[in-house]
């Protein structure tokens, strides 16, 4: 981070304030208010969802193209009602109040019910040279998550998040600024939840009540401040609008769901063939290898090492004819090679798509390949050529990109000489002529438009297929470009149990496709670490192992034979639950819910769960209670209101209490909400192995309904409708339990399978299915339930 953002939180400069509001101008969907030394625009985007402008010079920005998805004039005109006094002007909707008091102006929201949120403070609004801020009031009991990528526990309330993409080497619980810069955040208390996403991709920070208890103050380094408000009143609510706003995440391939395994480096043809011969041997299931740096000609972008990978199309059909998809890492940084031939610099150099300084010298830096320069990823004709310049890997076969190194990390000088890390200047020119700004404005976007490239370079060079996209760094709406990963990791108890907040807050913040290396990155786990590491992976929506080059090897098998039961284990389970998992997927696409979800998620007025950074739900149904620490057995789990029963044992426990759970080394607790329906396949060793020819409808005695999406997991045809959906509940009539399948819906018909309807406690029953539903009793005693 530039050294003077960092100081300006503790400078106490002599503010401009708002005045009051002189005039109101009302159209279509905004007001407009003019406050004198300010203009004030506020839009009504949707029942739920404003967007609020402070101007000082009065000139609001034209449209930005770089994250979000739905501008003001494309949202559904929305109908209000406008109260105006000399003293207010009020705005009300189907679902808040927005009132505007005019002396001085300061906006307050309430809901339906008059309870206040997301208000502003007495100081409310004020700005100084480029840097413009704002306070508002936390509420008593109110609590703050999202975020994006940040360390520590699942609440926020009472720190402050600095919103600076930064190569994070050496992260801990007190990490500030990270890899992914994503300025949204929900607040959460009982009855009530909003969410906000300040629009800036300058420099910016929340602080959560640290600088001034009861306070929260959004500032950013730009002469404008943009943000939008969205209500909830639950959190489900919130992400529906957010990623509305900001796009949402395509259905991946469905051999991604599977386990991805990873090493910097796996450094020759021979070791990849050995590493996959194992997993099949072993019957350890997995789908994906990832080649990092070292496949690389002299670490070129885009190269294939003669010596160490001589036939690299050989080598990729090799693995897709034993069920492995291979992606490969690409940095930005392309090494600086004037008169060598390497076609990647002399075209870049050529057509002028490299960032440069100021006063128009080629800007360079240091990475693996020794000095090199960067794309302007933010110009729209630098975005086609990159990804045109993946053909050579999509040629051979390679179905995914692994972006990498793209905050952008950069030294100063070569990277054996201890450097210090930059970033381009912050007056240097980015994006095209019609929409040029400066590297202080784009510095955030790098990693998001790094993204797009791969990922639309991707869709055009295999469009029959999906291919899969990973990156480190990213910006608000990265969603609709790329998973994420969350950087390099360490091989500590204290980082696996980080993961889970972390990959929660990213969820919360639109990003569903998430993962934690497990194991791992940097150091060497034990085998314990590892086991619990890999039982708590199976819930990662991304998951995958990954491990650094100077450390042990961290496959499953080298942890010994109790381990690597463990793991086979584990992974079974992750493999049986795909369609469970893909349905997930798909859910997330149409609504954005995360499928890695904080308790409070489905339970937002039960306060109990507004801390637990320790327990989790993959999707609504299955809630896991991982373990953190070593040489632990058992733990306190707590379920909220419901019947719970237990995964392992089916045994069913009252909710709305803690229970002390058995978790020998071979057991991570897991339970199913009472109600739920969990479709099942056979163990695979990879998702196309064979086809499905039996699914298995776990039902949980309850009350309760479900989804199972499904298509053809690897084209695009889902987009035409080529997919379908069977919907299924579960209920109870005098002694009997009733399962209903509906008729499958949609224009995809699965193999032939049988179906197998598995009731908890109760016993089985099997029939063909001819996608015509079935509706089917079973004798049930309530006694059962606890």
């Amino acid at each position: 981070m530039p050294q003077y953002f960092g100081q300006l939180h503790g400078l106490e400069p002599n503010w401009s304030k708002i005045e009051a509001v002189q005039s109101v101008e009302i159209g279509d969907h905004y007001f407009l208010f003019n406050c004198g030394n300010v203009y004030v625009k506020i839009s009504i985007l949707s029942n739920n969802l404003i967007r609020i402008r402070y101007s000082p010079s009065g000139n609001f920005f034209p449209r930005r193209s770089w994250a979000i998805n739905l501008d003001d004039s494309e949202w559904q005109p929305t109908p209000f009602q406008t109260h105006q006094t000399e003293q207010t002007t009020e705005i009300i909707t189907e679902k808040i109040r927005i009132s505007v008091q005019h002396h001085p102006c300061r906006i307050e929201c309430y809901d339906l019910q008059n309870q206040p949120f997301a208000t502003d403070t007495e100081l409310g609004f004020r700005w100084q040279q480029e840097l413009t801020v704002i306070d508002k009031k936390i509420e008593p009991e109110e609590h703050f998550y999202g975020f994006g990528e940040r360390t520590g526990f699942l609440d926020k309330t009472g720190e402050i998040k600095t919103n600076w993409t930064e190569n994070c080497r050496k992260y801990d619980a007190l990490t500030d600024a990270m890899y992914q810069a994503i300025p949204v955040f929900i607040a959460l208390r009982p009855e009530l939840s909003y969410g906000i996403f300040l629009n800036s991709t300058h420099w910016s920070r929340f602080d959560i009540g640290v600088k001034k208890p009861g306070i929260l103050q959004m500032e950013t380094h730009a002469p404008e401040l943009d943000y939008y408000i969205i209500y909830g009143p639950k959190p489900e609510q919130i992400l529906n609008t957010y990623t509305q706003l900001t796009g949402r995440m395509p259905l991946p391939p469905r051999w991604a769901l599977g386990y991805h395994q990873c090493r910097w480096s796996y450094e020759s043809e021979t070791v990849v063939k050995e590493l996959t011969k194992q997993f099949r041997t072993r019957k350890l299931p997995c789908d994906v290898i990832h080649l990092d740096i070292d496949y690389m000609q002299g670490y070129r972008v885009f190269t294939w090492s003669e010596k160490r990978f001589p036939n690299p199309e050989n080598l990729i059909q090799y693995l897709s004819e034993n069920g492995f998809k291979t992606v490969t890492i690409i940095d930005p940084g392309v090494k600086y090679e004037p008169e060598a031939n390497y076609t990647i610099f002399d075209q870049g150099l050529k057509q002028n798509y490299f960032i440069r300084k100021p006063n128009g010298e080629l800007f360079h830096g240091y990475v693996w390949p020794d000095k090199a320069v960067f794309p302007d990823f933010l110009n729209p004709q630098v975005q086609k050529w990159w990804g045109e310049c993946h053909q050579t890997l999509t040629n051979i076969g390679i179905a995914g990109i692994w972006n990498d190194m793209n905050e952008p990390a950069i030294d100063d000088r070569p990277l054996g000489d201890k450097g210090t890390k930059i970033t381009f200047p912050l007056d240097s020119l980015q994006g095209p002529t019609e929409e040029k700004t400066t590297h202080a404005e784009a510095h955030n976007l790098y990693g998001l438009m790094m993204a797009k490239s791969s990922a639309q370079g991707l869709l055009k060079l295999r469009p029959k297929q999906r291919s899969f996209v990973l990156t480190r760094s990213g910006y608000a709406g990265i969603q609709r470009w790329s998973s994420v990963w969350m950087g390099d990791n360490h091989s500590i108890w204290e980082h696996l149990e980080m993961s889970l907040p972390m990959l929660c807050n990213m969820g919360l913040s639109g990003v569903a496709f998430v993962g934690s290396d497990i194991g791992g990155f940097g150091g060497n786990a034990t085998p314990e670490l590892f086991a619990r590491w890999m039982q708590l992976g199976i819930l990662y929506p991304l998951m995958r192992g990954h491990s650094a080059l100077s450390t042990s090897q961290h496959e499953p098998w080298v942890f010994g034979e109790r381990v690597e039961h463990i793991c086979r284990e584990y992974l079974e389970l992750r493999y049986r639950l795909l369609p469970y998992l893909y349905s997930l997927f798909w859910e997330a696409t149409q609504t954005g819910n995360p499928i890695l979800r904080p308790l409070f998620y489905h339970y937002p007025n039960d306060t109990k769960t507004y801390t637990l950074s320790d327990q989790v739900l993959l999707g609504s149904a299955i809630l896991a209670a991982p373990i953190y620490r070593p040489g632990i057995e058992c733990r306190a789990v707590y379920l909220p209101a419901g019947i719970w029963y237990d995964w392992w044992t089916e045994k069913p426990y009252s909710g709305s209490q803690y229970i002390l759970a058995d978790a020998p080394l071979e057991r991570m607790p897991l339970y199913v909400k009472a109600g739920s329906i969990i479709p099942l396949q056979p163990v695979m060793q990879y998702v196309d192995e064979k086809p499905i020819d039996c699914l298995t409808f776990k039902v949980f005695p309850g009350t309760g309904e479900g989804i199972l999406y499904e298509d053809d997991g690897s084209s695009f045809e889902y987009i035409q409708g080529i997919y379908s959906t069977t919907k299924y509940q579960v209920y109870q009539e005098n002694q009997e339990l009733i399962i209903e399948i509906e008729p499958r819906q949609g224009q995809w018909t699965p193999p032939d399978r049988e179906i197998i309807i598995d009731v908890v406690g109760v016993g089985e029953q099997r029939f063909q299915d001819d996608g015509r539903g079935k509706i089917l009793r079973f004798s049930f005693i309530k006694d059962q339930n606890p």
